[in-house]
């Protein structure tokens, strides 16, 4: 990598687990992008949300709970610090009092982030925040592929009378033309409906809907060696993982649980399952700490969010 000197998280030998910055991974911080391969960067909002709140503090919680996480992969062998440039560049400062605008300053601040040719990897916040992120990734690579982890389909055409809210950024996004329909993947999707036909709009546009009953019992290995020959390795892909695609018995601490969901193993074999994709941004949403007493979703969150920097194209092994 040129001889140049790469972040590292501080760790635990040199300062208490219960000290030290509070970044994620208790990495250095930073106020741009520029000069950064990979960049964690917080959305603290919730006025998306439209069960229960608390997603704004989302992104403080998981980065509290990342002071845990250690550099090495000891289950895949990922080494990201000896090989990218890695820092956390803060919070996009929202309108917390206005969603639209809020989903513009997104957009203007992925711009910004993009354009310093770094890949973010997103600290929600509610999965409104998406929207504007792949509005943003479309205008530089074109319509991205999508491995979209949700209980919630999130294509809803209207919420209370809104076309933007954390229930429609896919319809939005694919709406706008951010999306390789033929390349979408929904995965984990439950739970009751307004309608037997609630996950069809996705199937109608040529979206693959794999409902969380399919995955029951299974290793999710197979089903992620199908979506990289279906994308293909050159294609660019956004990762967007909803804690509420887990079974509320991994992962309370989120807004709208539903029953029936996915194990934290489950999610860690998509998200390894993802190497070898040209990844080019991912976002982890909906942890809603005031719902997370023990922490565990934000911890599970914070893990997940390191599995997708190990599986980011340049990663040394």
């Amino acid at each position: 990598m040129g001889g140049r000197a790469l972040n590292q998280p501080l760790g635990g030998n040199d300062m208490p687990r219960f000290g030290g910055p509070a970044t994620m991974m208790r990495l250095p911080a930073q106020a741009t992008a520029e000069g950064l391969d990979a960049c964690f960067v917080g959305i603290p909002m919730d006025i998306g949300s439209s069960n229960r709140a608390g997603t704004r503090h989302g992104p403080r919680q998981i980065r509290d709970e990342s002071r845990m996480l250690r550099p090495f992969n000891m289950g895949t062998g990922a080494r990201p610090f000896e090989s990218l440039q890695v820092a956390d560049i803060g919070d996009v400062a929202i309108n917390t009092f206005d969603l639209k605008k809020t989903v513009g300053l997104i957009e203007a601040a992925y711009d910004g982030i993009l354009g310093h040719g770094c890949i973010p990897l997103t600290l929600g916040g509610d999965h409104t925040l998406t929207y504007p992120i792949l509005k943003a990734m479309a205008k530089r690579h074109g319509p991205v592929a999508l491995i979209h982890v949700d209980a919630h389909a999130d294509t809803n055409d209207e919420m209370f009378g809104e076309r933007i809210a954390h229930g429609t950024p896919f319809r939005r996004a694919f709406e706008d033309g951010c999306l390789e329909a033929g390349k979408v993947f929904q995965i984990g999707l439950r739970g009751t409906g307004y309608s037997p036909a609630d996950f069809d709009w996705a199937r109608e546009k040529g979206f693959t809907v794999v409902q969380a009953e399919e995955c029951w019992w299974k290793s999710m290995t197979p089903l992620m060696e199908e979506i990289r020959g279906r994308i293909g390795p050159d294609h660019p892909v956004y990762l967007s993982y909803d804690i509420d695609s887990l079974d509320p018995a991994f992962a309370p601490g989120t807004g709208t649980v539903e029953v029936g969901g996915l194990t934290t193993w489950q999610a860690l074999e998509i998200v390894r399952g993802c190497r070898g994709l040209s990844l080019v941004g991912g976002d982890l949403v909906e942890v809603s700490p005031p719902f997370d007493p023990s922490g565990n979703t934000a911890l599970i969150g914070a893990n997940l969010l390191y599995e997708m920097l190990c599986v980011l194209p340049g990663v040394a092994y």
